[in-house]
């Protein structure tokens, strides 16, 4: 199948993440890609990825990519979706800043911002009418009166809940019935369902990108650490998740959607073509991780683009907010899962042909009000498609644990 895929048969829109290689927009030329979106590593407003797992990015090379992207019809979404901003909105200082960005964004050539924050929908309404205003999935839009609230105000798409909404095909009915705007669905992503994690991990992660914030972008990322944790010591979590399997795209289009966002900023071009294509042509043979994991990636990325291991240590090295030693262990772990350097080979391994008529199965479920463990639809499916190698899990397992218990008792502070 061509590059068409399946969007020669249903008409679809991709938003797609941008690792700012200009290479990446050749790539996915001629692809349904309607826009890219990312934005500076660090800003006033900040977003929803720390600072550390961002490429280190000038503001000249910035523009030189959105002047790219607009030369091949493509748009450019920038990201403006913090869940907090410390109150930092409603003070003089915090308005000058917010402003200043808002201008060179739209100097820039931006079309679209994505936000989060209700507060800022009427604020950019009012001073840069040109800029399209995307809501972003922090927004925590699961349900009709909250989209009916970003409708009203004026936005031009909201991108849904995926923790809660992707599998929820009444609530998705629902939705598309009753609002006009834009609904746009994430399709690669690998949370849990109703994650009770996200909120702490969506404030984390916006201030580790707010330039001026006092800890200057550090951040010990908790939240990633525990979910990949839980996934490893019960492997059915992998798929009590959020993704949407190429596959499956058909479902969805015929519920009326049309627009879909593809991550991760932080991914190699080689990883984001292969993503586009996947679901592109509604079809991949292989692991379903290396379209839905934020790691673990097995192409090496170029270090100007994804930023250097230099880059993140200069936001987490910190010897007077943690010790080296425990600093030093949590490297380690992260290098063996693939955080910090190519994963070597495929310790992890779910097998998208395996999973034929999974989402699906969904249609006829409540997973909002039913119990996993008495439901066993994802568990059925985990043992047919999910394969992990026990040394590897017994390792890893070993490692958080003893990085938890850093953490837990104090020593990682040295409290």
């Amino acid at each position: 199948m061509g590059k068409e895929g399946l969007s020669k048969v249903k008409k679809f829109g991709l938003s797609v993440a941008t690792n700012f290689d200009d290479g990446l927009l050749d790539a996915v030329s001629g692809y349904p890609v309607k826009e890219v979106f990312g934005k500076l590593s660090s800003d006033a407003i900040g977003g929803g990825r720390a600072s550390f797992t961002l490429p280190p990015l000038s503001r000249k090379r910035l523009e030189r990519h959105v002047e790219k992207a607009r030369s091949k019809g493509i748009g450019f979404n920038y990201l403006l979706n913090p869940a907090c901003m410390d109150n930092r909105e409603y003070t003089r200082q915090g308005q000058k800043e917010i402003e200043a960005l808002l201008e060179y964004i739209e100097n820039a050539g931006v079309s679209a911002v994505t936000i989060s924050l209700p507060f800022l929908l009427p604020v950019i309404k009012k001073r840069h009418p040109r800029l399209k205003i995307r809501v972003g999935v922090y927004a925590r839009v699961d349900g009709v009166a909250k989209a009916r609230f970003w409708e009203d105000g004026g936005a031009d798409c909201i991108t849904l809940e995926s923790l809660s909404v992707n599998r929820d095909f009444a609530l998705l009915a629902a939705l598309r019935k009753a609002l006009k705007i834009e609904l746009q669905l994430i399709v690669n992503a690998n949370c849990q369902l109703f994650c009770p994690l996200s909120g702490q991990h969506m404030v984390n992660l916006s201030h580790a990108s707010q330039k001026g914030h006092p800890l200057r972008g550090f951040m010990l990322d908790w939240c990633v650490m525990r979910c990949s944790y839980d996934k490893l010591k019960d492997p059915v979590q992998y798929l009590r998740s959020e993704f949407i399997r190429p596959e499956d795209m058909g479902m969805y289009l015929d519920m009326g959607y049309d627009s879909f966002k593809i991550l991760e900023r932080g991914a190699p071009t080689p990883v984001l073509l292969k993503r586009v294509k996947a679901y592109t042509e509604g079809r991949y043979d292989g692991n379903l991780l290396d379209l839905i994991q934020p790691f673990g990636y097995k192409e090496k990325s170029d270090a100007s683009l994804s930023g250097s291991l230099f880059n993140k240590w200069r936001y987490l090295f910190r010897p007077r907010m943690v010790r080296l030693s425990k600093l030093m262990k949590l490297r380690e772990l992260a290098t063996k899962r693939g955080m910090l350097e190519p994963l070597k080979g495929e310790p992890v391994y779910i097998d998208n042909s395996e999973l034929a008529g999974f989402i699906p199965g969904f249609r006829d479920r409540d997973c909002r009000s039913n119990d996993c463990a008495a439901c066993g639809w994802c568990a059925l499916y985990a043992k047919k498609a999910v394969r992990v190698d026990e040394v590897y899990r017994t390792e890893l397992l070993m490692r958080y644990e003893e990085v938890f218990a850093d953490m837990y008792s104090g020593e990682m502070w040295g409290i």
